[in-house]
């Protein structure tokens, strides 16, 4: 089986094929093209010039993406939106979309309702649902919005509601895209509600993504079966992503960590992904990125979907460095994709790490103008690189023990061979396109965050709902039934409640199936 892995970069598109042991036939980097495709393309045709493989050989495309990101951030090619809250009498308080910043709210044009149901975090109805109520909904979203988000009150506890709200508008509003919130988010409504409406307003932006992918591929003659990177570092099914797109965000950082565990097969380690723009720093537990226990801002949004625990810096390859009075300020702003056009030593303007790294003697590249740079005091700044980089190891660990760390990127040139909080320092054989191995490799995932009272089952049987829910999520997104495996189970007693409470949070993982 030969796979193709692509992840578009803010910098550059990298690729890589796969043979059926996992192993680099080639890889290829080209910059990252304003209408992203074109990036694409050109990435594909490097890679099947450097082959010479049969395209008919290749089974499986991987796309790792930020176009859910960019759509967010930029407010570009969003969907209107049509929001239901379950939660009546109660829950109107704090109303849907408060906090969000106004320019996306502006973009979305929602049309928001709240309407009768919700539950207890027993499992109690609050109230049940009132079908005139959605009747009257329908027609107020009848021609006024491309795709629905719907979330109710303890939901991640019980979602018949949500499940039979879903159904009526699939009758009443043939053809529109729903979303609901026990699918996306975990406990807390006003968050899980927030996840859930970026994800409904992302429809539009996955369509033109996957069929753009898919078109791509038929162009140069692959006929395979296409998956899109989650933010787990794992693999989804593109009809799989058409109704979870708020999960390609952050695939990237993720995509990287799950290559440097492949590459450099260190199961637990820091992963440093160091592009051209940002470094991304990340943390391998057995073998997986670590995710987050805490909310996320997604483009101003506090959410709580699952996310990996990455902290950015703004320091890349194409990070500018100017003098700023006495000193010198290094970023955040980067030249980009236009690294080899406007860096010193391209014979640019502009003075950029790259420059600095070439200068103090760390990073060599061919063909290149270094008496550009003479002058420059190169190895005064290059130790503030390194410095900011072994802060941000630093802030990641969760004791004093050094860690390997495992360079992977284009940029990981930039840094030396030792690290401060380091036990050794890793620089992998095709560490700079380890985002797009991460996205080749990738295997399927199925996720289940839950509330079970311990009054209505044991601790086991709540402990094995969830894991048999965790492997059916896995096997809906593609993977194979006889080789799935838990990867990570953890139960919290929720305190806060009355009653027996526990938080299951399950993650079963598994090769695809073909």
């Amino acid at each position: 089986m030969i796979r193709l892995g692509i992840d578009v970069g803010g910098t550059n598109t990298d690729g890589v094929i796969l043979n059926e042991k996992n192993q680099v036939l080639c890889s290829a980097k080209t910059p990252t093209t304003d209408d992203v495709f074109t990036g694409i393309e050109n990435t594909i045709d490097a890679l099947l010039s450097q082959s010479h493989i049969n395209v008919e050989d290749i089974q499986v495309a991987t796309l790792g993406t930020t176009h859910c990101t960019n759509a967010i951030v930029e407010r570009k090619a969003l969907n209107k939106i049509g929001i239901i809250r379950l939660s009546l009498p109660s829950g109107s308080t704090v109303p849907p979309l408060l906090g969000w910043p106004e320019d996306l709210i502006e973009k979305l044009e929602a049309v928001t309702l709240l309407v009768h149901g919700g539950y207890e975090y027993n499992g109690e109805p609050i109230a049940q649902l009132d079908f005139a109520e959605l009747k009257q909904a329908a027609e107020q979203f009848r021609g006024r919005v491309d795709s629905i988000a719907i979330s109710g009150v303890f939901s991640p506890v019980l979602n018949e509601q949500e499940k039979a709200v879903a159904a009526f508008f699939e009758k009443e509003l043939p053809g529109i895209p729903l979303s609901l919130s026990s699918e996306i988010g975990s406990i807390g409504l006003i968050e899980r509600e927030n996840a859930t409406i970026l994800n409904a307003a992302l429809m539009n932006t996955i369509n033109h993504v996957s069929n753009g992918f898919e078109r791509a591929l038929q162009d140069k003659g692959i006929d395979a079966r296409i998956f899109l990177g989650q933010n787990d570092g794992t693999l989804m099914t593109h009809q799989f992503a058409q109704k979870y797109p708020i999960f390609t965000i952050a695939c990237g950082p993720t995509n990287s960590i799950r290559g440097a565990a492949h590459l450099s097969q260190e199961p637990n380690a820091i992963v440093v992904d160091i592009g051209g723009t940002t470094t991304d720093i990340g943390v391998l537990s057995n073998s997986f990125p670590r995710q987050t226990s805490l909310a996320v801002e997604v483009g101003g949004v506090r959410t709580n979907y699952r996310m990996p625990d990455i902290y950015s810096i703004g320091f890349g390859g194409g990070t500018r460095v100017y003098l700023n009075g006495d000193s010198w300020k290094i970023g955040p702003e980067s030249v980009g994709y236009q690294l080899t056009e406007k860096a010193i030593v391209f014979g640019g303007n502009d003075l950029t790490a790259t420059d600095v790294a070439i200068g103090a003697g760390v990073m060599n590249i061919d063909n290149i103008d270094s008496s550009r740079i003479e002058g420059i005091p190169t190895e005064k700044i290059y130790p503030d690189f390194v410095e900011m980089v072994e802060k941000a190891v630093d802030r990641m660990k969760t004791s004093a023990e050094n860690l390997p760390v495992v360079l992977v990127g284009g940029g990981a040139a930039l840094m030396p061979k030792e690290l401060k909080g380091a036990s050794r320092v890793i620089r992998p054989e095709h560490a700079g396109v380890a985002n797009a191995i991460g996205a080749a490799l990738g295997d399927i995932s199925g996720n289940v965050e839950k509330i079970y009272s311990l009054d209505l089952l044991t601790y086991q049987e709540a402990i094995e709902e969830a894991k048999t829910e965790a492997i059916e999520a896995a096997i809906e997104a593609g993977a194979d039934l006889e080789k799935i495996d838990i990867i990570q189970l953890e139960d919290f007693p929720l305190a806060y409640m009355p009653g027996n409470a526990i938080l299951v949070r399950v993650k079963a993982a598994g090769p695809l199936k073909l």
